[in-house]
């Protein structure tokens, strides 16, 4: 999935917004559907991009408008939540990671991790290491 940006194609940007053609080859394999119950009232297509919309301006769910006005924001919260839970966002990176690799386009010397936002698990002191103190220096 590229952007065009200014007649290039840009990898490194975030998809808004995804076409058809693009869903249905990249998308839609990975996305579970339901298997039983009414068919929903938009199609995977309409529903993934109006939480690319979301994800991508950062509103909150309840402000989402949808054109069809029999179709409220909980059902495409409902359908984010459920692709979330059930695997079908990890299969869709996979899947791209993967194909990225078979293309020759990923670049493993620009990846990097990030741990400015790990979780400090209770009892940190217990597994410091020897060399550090925890403890704050008494002054004399």
């Amino acid at each position: 999935m590229a952007a065009i940006h200014k007649g290039r194609l840009r990898y490194h940007a975030l998809p808004k917004r995804v076409s058809r053609k693009e869903f249905n080859r990249y998308v839609a394999p990975h996305l579970s559907r339901p298997r039983k119950g009414p068919k929903p009232k938009l199609s995977p297509y309409r529903i993934f991009n109006a939480i690319l919309h979301v994800l991508h301006t950062g509103m909150q769910w309840d402000q989402l408008r949808v054109r069809n006005p029999s179709v409220h924001w909980t059902n495409i919260y409902k359908w984010h939540n459920r692709w979330s839970k059930d695997g079908s966002y990890q299969h869709l990176f996979l899947a791209s990671v993967m194909a990225l690799d078979e293309a020759g386009k990923l670049d493993l010397s620009v990846l990097h991790g990030d741990g400015s936002n790990t979780v400090a698990k209770k009892g940190a002191k217990a597994s410091a290491t020897p060399a550090g103190s925890t403890r704050r220096v008494k002054r004399r």
